[in-house]
């Protein structure tokens, strides 16, 4: 099964990352998928888009935005499938709950604040 994002969505996604990213600070994945009005099956699509993402900032050898959304349980990291995400992209490598993806995802996320996207 392929799940597809629509292209407004897709951009008010964009729009809400770089307005995280100004502002210095992460969006839960409910509230993300609330924000946006994202239809059922809304998780999923939403982890599709922000892997989807991952992977195009990757290939431009950017910070990976998606780092900026996270659980809004007590780890406050993404969840283990981002995790399992950026290892397939060779930006990380380890468990997804542990001291390093705690420090790694911190490493990233101070790079993305800091990094100028251009309009996609």
């Amino acid at each position: 099964m392929t799940i597809r994002i629509s292209r407004q969505h897709w951009q008010a996604l964009l729009g809400e990352l770089d307005d995280a990213r100004q502002s210095r600070h992460l969006l839960t994945y409910r509230a993300l998928i609330e924000r946006l009005q994202l239809p059922p099956p809304a998780m999923q699509t939403l982890t599709a888009a922000l892997e989807h993402l991952a992977v195009l900032d990757a290939r431009a050898e950017r910070p990976l935005r998606s780092s900026l959304v996270i659980s809004q349980g007590a780890s406050r990291l993404p969840r283990p499938g981002f995790f399992d995400c950026v290892a397939r992209l060779g930006r990380f490598s380890g468990a997804p709950d542990g001291v390093a993806a705690a420090s790694w995802h911190a490493a990233e996320v101070v790079r993305v604040f800091e990094f100028s996207y251009e309009e996609q």
